[in-house]
């Protein structure tokens, strides 16, 4: 069946220990599936949009659990690349409180995804029908094969009329800001809509604004980019933020209102911004895309795990003002 989205990347399995433990003193860790894309796949079924993730995954009970979560949250796993060979990635996450911030010990090296080569997914079978893809900067620093899939899906979707949307997502853990800008200066030609914050377009693509508008602005010019989308995160503690979006689109600035969280679980948050624009942005309008995300990620700072478990009704009542008193 076709679908209206499609997302392309790595997930996987998060263990955290409970109650502010640091791992070296932990005596049990919650388990809870995660990876950008397969995020914001599952962000996108929440909000009523049809979603398949594209991934390679060890045929074990490790590479099962995480199809099986992307299934319960409404994703389709049905173009997965299964394999007997490699592993399934883990990361630890360590819940921090002010002083301490929260933190990730990455244990991935390896991964199936990793040695997915290029010519393996039929991508356009999987486009058939398919409205927008979206992929994140990960993908390609998880290895050499990887970012050259990464590429491959790109130029497939525009080859298939698919609007492309890229999440700069840069990780320090995975590549270093020189090895992440020739990547991605690369992949902008095949970019219809840039996500990203202010500090990864300076990291990634060296480029600094006296403002983000500016940062915007600057990157859109040099890529040929029509639309960015910036987030804009203010951490004065670990748990308390305030959060707010941009979108630059053919030299006009739109912005949204500024969310105050009470954090219970940062972590996919970005990725629910991406499939909130990319929902509102589907029905045309970019101002509802932008408000959409930034209310959808704003509910998730309150939720557990990566997942965004929420509804459009919510995300609807908080567009509106729905306030914080108990609802019964």
């Amino acid at each position: 069946m076709p679908f209206d989205v499609v997302t392309f990347g790595e997930a996987m399995i998060r263990l955290s220990p409970p109650n502010f433990l640091r791992i070296e003193q932990a005596q049990s860790l919650d388990l809870r599936v995660g990876g950008a894309e397969l995020n914001t796949a599952v962000g996108l079924a929440r909000l009523g949009r049809s979603s398949a993730w594209v991934s390679r995954l060890t045929n074990n009970p490790l590479g099962r659990l995480i199809a099986n979560k992307a299934r319960e949250g409404g994703v389709s796993t049905e173009h997965v690349v299964w394999t007997n060979d490699d592993r399934v990635g883990l990361y630890f996450l360590e819940f921090g409180a002010a002083p301490r911030a929260s933190s990730v010990v990455y244990d991935r090296k390896n991964a199936a995804i990793a040695s997915l080569t290029a010519g393996t997914v039929p991508w356009a079978k999987v486009f058939a029908g398919a409205k927008w893809f979206h992929v994140t900067g990960i993908t390609p620093g998880l290895s050499a094969s990887a970012a050259e899939v990464t590429k491959e899906s790109l130029v497939a979707a525009k080859a298939a009329g698919l609007q492309t949307s890229v999440d700069l997502n840069y990780r320090v853990k995975l590549w270093t800001p020189e090895q992440a800008g020739k990547c991605m200066s690369e992949l902008m030609a095949y970019t219809d809509v840039l996500i990203t914050s202010e500090e990864d377009i300076e990291r990634v693509f060296g480029i600094k604004g006296k403002n983000y508008e500016e940062a915007a602005e600057l990157t859109a010019k040099k890529f040929k980019i029509k639309t960015i989308a910036i987030t804009l995160r203010d951490n004065p503690l670990v748990w308390r933020n305030s959060w707010s979006a941009m979108v630059l689109h053919a030299g006009s600035v739109l912005r949204t209102k500024t969310y105050e969280l009470e954090i219970v679980d940062r972590l996919g948050a970005g990725d629910s911004f991406a499939a909130g624009f990319i929902h509102g942005a589907l029905d045309g309008d970019l101002q509802r895309a932008l408000d959409f995300g930034v209310a959808a990620s704003a509910l998730k700072h309150s939720i557990p795990g990566d997942f965004n478990w929420i509804t459009r009704d919510e995300v609807e009542s908080m567009l509106k003002g729905g306030g914080l008193r108990i609802s019964r």
